[in-house]
């Protein structure tokens, strides 16, 4: 796989899974006892904390953007166990999820390589 391909998983993944939470929660499925924006911005904010430099191509972002979607990872598997009503839009949570969790890996270890970053040797 090419890092431009790599960029193009992950930016599809990521963005999709960022349209899907908010309109999944908004319109799809609103909890009936929560105000209306409340619980789409819950669980879209923590997405847009990395946008930024997923969107310039930044491996380092690409690298820990992976941490937040490990929240999502979660609750769409807990939503296919538990929740019957909900399971088709829990599976494309999941979906979206591992599709960003693959590209967003494989673009910090490509564009990585290109750039000639990595871990440090601590040899004493």
């Amino acid at each position: 796989m090419t890092t431009g391909q790599a960029r193009i998983l992950a930016l599809t993944g990521y963005l999709g899974l960022l349209l899907w939470v908010v309109l999944w929660h908004a319109w799809l499925s609103p909890h009936p006892g929560l105000p209306g924006p409340l619980l789409p911005t819950i669980w879209g904010v923590p997405l847009l904390f990395p946008l930024r430099g997923i969107l310039a191509g930044r491996p380092y972002t690409h690298a820990w953007a992976t941490f937040i979607l490990m929240f999502y990872f979660l609750h769409s598997l807990t939503l296919l166990v538990v929740d019957e009503g909900e399971r088709a839009l829990a599976l494309v949570e999941l979906g979206l999820t591992v599709l960003a969790f693959v590209g967003c890996t494989l673009y910090a270890r490509l564009r990585g390589r290109e750039l000639g970053l990595g871990l440090k040797s601590r040899t004493p």
